[in-house]
């Protein structure tokens, strides 16, 4: 599910979970585990890639439409707080987006401090209102604070994943390469921050990350989206998508 590699001062966590990334309680946990295991070994940053052509697909749906209410609360405490951990993470993280990423996996990249994609015909965004789950609030602060307000509503409200490049254009990523660039230029952003003196750096970086952490700090968003997921409407719509993937 997640391959650790390496780089020296710099650890890459890749989730590695056929075909396409989806997000369970168990991936989710081992993302956790591994970047607390890589902070207190001395990384000085880390990478959050995954697998050629799929970053993640967002939450494992026809896996998680079966949980009872127990699960499900427990899945959105692990997922949430992830976010949380990537947002306050003590050494700088970059997302590695190696293609596809709607939903959770943009939720994932979005609270990492940089943003490389991949170029080609990929797609990220928070497309959650178009299988009837509303974004919760600390995720579209997340959003907002890269795309701006406007954008955020329409893109959002919308449900609507963006081409790669018009995601560079409008801020949602900082960066795009080719594929078989994509970790010697996460591993050159890096290299270029932890070169900085790093208490100057390190303290700069919370200051700036300190509104996120404060609205995810603050958000209910576990019993919200725990609610919402049990409504009827997003029962319907999510059972709907199942059987649509069982087609394919």
């Amino acid at each position: 599910m997640l391959k650790v590699t390496d780089h020296g001062e710099i650890i890459e966590l890749r989730m590695d979970r056929p075909p396409a990334n989806a997000l369970n309680i168990e991936l989710v946990q081992r993302i956790a585990d591994a970047h607390a295991l890589a902070c207190e070994q001395g990384a000085k940053a880390i990478i959050l890639s995954g697998r050629e052509g799929m970053f993640s697909a967002g939450l494992d749906v026809p896996e998680l439409i079966d949980l009872d209410r127990d699960g499900m609360y427990r899945f959105w405490s692990g997922f949430l707080g992830l976010t949380r951990i990537l947002a306050a993470s003590p050494v700088p993280v970059v997302a590695a987006i190696s293609g596809h990423s709607p939903a959770g996996g943009t939720v994932l990249a979005i609270h990492c401090d940089y943003r490389i994609a991949v170029t080609g015909d990929f797609k990220m965004g928070l497309n959650e209102v178009r299988v009837g789950l509303p974004v919760p609030s600390a995720i579209l602060f997340a959003y907002t604070r890269l795309v701006g307000n406007r954008l955020a509503q329409q893109y959002a409200v919308g449900g609507r994943l963006l081409p790669v490049t018009e995601a560079l254009s409008v801020g949602l990523v900082d960066a795009l390469c080719p594929q078989e660039e994509l970790i010697a230029q996460a591993l050159d952003w890096c290299r270029s921050i932890i070169s900085l003196p790093p208490i100057a750096m390190s303290q700069t970086r919370k200051l700036c990350k300190a509104p996120l952490i404060e609205a995810l700090d603050n958000a209910d968003d576990i019993d919200f989206v725990t609610d919402c997921w049990f409504s009827a409407e997003t029962q319907a719509a999510m059972r709907s998508l199942v059987n649509e993937l069982k087609k394919r």
